[in-house]
């Protein structure tokens, strides 16, 4: 493989980005949301990064990167959609670029279970980002078990904690309340959150 089909294969379908927020996990984080989604969970918040051919910016790994430290105060990344573990190698990647120039923590969001990432990923670097991510938000959102709390989207879902890193946000991230900000942009509004 050339170095130019290397980096190819790692191009990520971004739907947005967020520079420096406290909604979606300790600290003041950057968050990138891919496109393309294979569950549809119904009442998704972003139903529009559901399509994997919806409209995205194409960006390198190392680009995405330079966006997300752009704000020298960020402590970490969150990665969301979307769904994460289909563009999995370019989003470990990311992570990896990133923690290159700074200490940084990673929040990952993923509708599959952690076990079945682990007995069958579903595509390349999976191993790579689960390595990577210091907290795994798995499973599927189920409108009807939204109870309000923590990071979670519903009461299904689970929160990892694999490695060390955040063990004191544990209990905020389970449980603790929920933040959301809404950033205006041009002619649009993003909600950053989980509401």
């Amino acid at each position: 493989m050339t170095r130019v089909d290397y980096w190819e294969s790692m191009a990520l379908r971004v739907a947005e980005t967020c520079v420096g927020t406290r909604a979606l996990g300790p600290g003041l984080r950057s968050v990138a949301w891919v496109q393309g989604c294979p569950f549809r969970c119904k009442g998704c918040i972003a139903p529009d990064w559901i399509p994997p051919d919806g409209a995205a910016r194409i960006m390198a790994p190392e680009n995405l990167a330079a966006e997300l430290l752009a704000d020298p105060a960020v402590t970490g990344f969150t990665f969301s959609g979307g769904e994460p573990m289909a563009q999995a190698a370019g989003l470990a990647a990311t992570i990896t670029a990133a923690r290159q120039e700074r200490d940084l923590t990673l929040i990952c969001f993923t509708g599959y279970r952690l076990a079945d990432l682990r007995d069958s990923p579903p595509g390349p670097g999976v191993e790579d980002l689960l390595a990577q991510a210091d907290v795994l938000i798995d499973g599927r959102y189920v409108a009807t078990r939204n109870d309000g709390r923590g990071m979670r989207g519903s009461d299904n879902q689970e929160i990892h904690m694999l490695t060390g890193r955040l063990a004191d946000s544990a209990g905020e991230l389970r449980g603790g309340p929920r933040r959301a900000e809404i950033r205006l942009r041009d002619r649009s509004a993003l909600l950053v959150g989980v509401p």
